[in-house]
């Protein structure tokens, strides 16, 4: 029982940090018709019978699926004119079991309109120190924790030069991934993630535009994505996005996932065309963060595995 209260205790604090701020809590749906396209997330679906007014009395049976975030929801209500908002909630990815990682998982999201990703960075080591007594974190370029931890530059490495640093600490053997981003990420994992965080947060920020995601492109030379991760004593803790507003990107985006996901034999999904409307209508410039809430309970409590901070994990659900 000491660890639900000390999480009930932590999950307060949170909510007086963005009371403080004048920070919105809002709550959307678990449930939607559709989920997000990115390729390197399963999403949990359901074949249910959907309340409505048809003649019937219900709708037609339908595909929903849990959501693994609350940001196609919360943009929504962005657009709606909400303002800054946040959310603690549970999300749902298939696949996602371990020590650090459990397919129920609580997530505390929020967006800040009006700020870019720098000011939200700014807010994010606020709550970091708020919660787990940290000093104000470091801020490192993607390409400067690649060259720094794995010897490559990310933006000029071949892939054969990727497939030789992956090989070389050990990682890969046996694979063959055929895009640049499959052995980055294997290196990120696997060498640079366990070594960044320990003294103070890292934030790392500036990544290829290969994983943009939805966040904003910067050009340059390379260009780079508006986008940031926040490391604490060797665990990825936060991903945040100075975010995308033009909708006809969003839904070109949308569209090489949904390219990817075929080309690697994953299950299709729906485009949310809901989300699109909104950006359509008006996302008001932003950024916005994705917490892990369980991580943060992991970090603030001294623990080992996730186990030891939820009252059920998976394997006693």
């Amino acid at each position: 029982m000491d660890a639900l209260r000390r999480r009930a205790a932590i999950v307060a604090r949170v909510r007086a940090f963005f009371a403080a701020r004048g920070v919105l809590e809002v709550e959307t749906p678990l449930l939607a018709a559709a989920p997000v396209t990115d390729p390197h997330l399963a999403a949990f679906s359901s074949q249910a019978e959907a309340a409505g007014t048809g003649s019937s009395g219900c709708l037609p049976a339908t595909r929903l699926y849990l959501q693994t975030s609350p940001e196609y929801a919360m943009k929504r209500l962005l657009a709606a004119g909400s303002g800054p908002i946040y959310q603690i909630c549970k999300a749902f990815r298939q696949g996602e079991a371990g020590r650090c990682h459990n397919p129920e998982f609580t997530m505390l999201e929020w967006y800040r309109p009006g700020f870019d990703h720098h000011r939200l960075m700014d807010e994010v080591d606020e709550l970091l120190g708020e919660i787990l007594g940290t000093a104000p974190g470091e801020r490192l370029t993607y390409a400067e924790v690649v060259a720094c931890h794995a010897g490559v530059d990310p933006d000029s490495a071949s892939l054969d030069e990727l497939r030789a640093a992956a090989l070389g600490h050990g990682l890969g053997h046996g694979l063959d991934l055929d895009d640049p981003d499959g052995w980055l990420d294997l290196l990120m994992g696997g060498v640079i993630q366990p070594r960044l965080g320990h003294e103070r947060p890292t934030f790392v920020l500036d990544y290829p535009v290969r994983q943009a995601a939805l966040a904003r492109v910067r050009p340059g030379s390379p260009p780079v994505a508006e986008r940031f991760e926040v490391f604490v004593a060797g665990h990825e803790l936060a991903n945040g996005y100075h975010e995308l507003l033009d909708s006809a990107e969003h839904r070109r985006r949308f569209s090489a996932d949904l390219e990817r996901r075929q080309a690697l034999g994953l299950p299709e999904v729906p485009i949310d065309d809901r989300l699109l409307a909104a950006l359509e209508a008006g996302l008001p410039p932003c950024a916005g963060v994705a917490l892990g809430l369980d991580r943060l309970m992991l970090l603030a409590t001294g623990s080992r595995d996730l186990a030891e901070v939820l009252a059920f994990p998976i394997d006693r659900a």
